[in-house]
């Protein structure tokens, strides 16, 4: 019944704010970081390692920190599952759809979604903080430690790290406020300031709806609860 109610919810909003994290990724075989196994099970280890301070205290390190505790991402050996198509599936179809995600895979935008905000930045490309020159991945694979071919600055990537600000959290509110639906996708919605999207949601009456398969501390918020693996309630939405 729920999902009967969830489809026509889709269906009959022209415009969606779709809120997305770590188990809309996880289809495409990309584990959670928080999940990553042996020297990083440790969240202090990778708090501190992948933080803005270390960066600035030893570019050298941080980089292969960096690129060991996401190497999975970065190996590329992954794509767009059907979760991604779907959600390109309801543009195609005429919908104003703006996703907002925690990931940083850069899958959304690889998917064809026109409106993306990467909450959290993104693994396929780094900056330099001395000239502001930006760089692809490839590029950043090509050595150990990349540096900007023009200043020779080691380059910092595109992720927000912690100590970071998150700059594109008043770009998510307006989109949640321009939206008629908000649907939540596969986050335990643990991760702040990005769960202060959903209280921010409710406190304007947006009709909401959260697919995740555990329950999250902020189910009571939405008007629609469904608890399953994501992948499959999605193919159950399509048809």
């Amino acid at each position: 019944m729920h999902l009967e109610t969830a489809a026509k919810m889709i269906a009959d909003a022209s415009s969606v704010a779709v809120l997305t994290g770590a188990g809309v990724s996880t289809a495409s075989g990309i584990p959670d970081f928080r999940s990553t196994t042996g020297l990083w099970t440790a969240d202090e280890a990778r708090e501190y390692y992948i933080s803005n301070h270390y960066f600035y205290k030893d570019p050298v390190d941080f980089w292969q920190k960096y690129k060991d505790i996401f190497r999975v991402k970065l190996l590329k050996d992954y794509g767009p599952n059907h979760v991604h198509r779907y959600l390109k599936e309801l543009e195609v179809h005429g919908k104003q759809i703006t996703v907002i995600t925690q990931n940083v895979d850069g899958l959304h935008t690889i998917a064809g979604n026109e409106h993306v905000i990467e909450y959290h930045g993104t693994l396929n490309s780094a900056t330099c903080p001395n000239c502001g020159s930006s760089y692809d991945l490839p590029y950043l694979l090509a050595a150990e430690t990349p540096v900007c071919e023009t200043c020779k600055h080691v380059l910092k990537p595109d992720v927000v790290l912690f100590g970071d600000p998150i700059t594109e959290h008043d770009k998510a509110e307006q989109a949640i406020q321009q939206s008629e639906l908000v649907l939540v996708l596969g986050t335990s919605l643990l991760v702040s300031p990005f769960n202060i999207l959903p209280e921010y949601s409710n406190s304007l009456g947006k009709p909401s709806i959260l697919i995740n398969r555990e329950p999250t501390v902020m189910d009571d918020l939405f008007d629609i609860v469904i608890h399953d693996d994501l992948s499959k309630i999605v193919q159950q939405l399509q048809k």
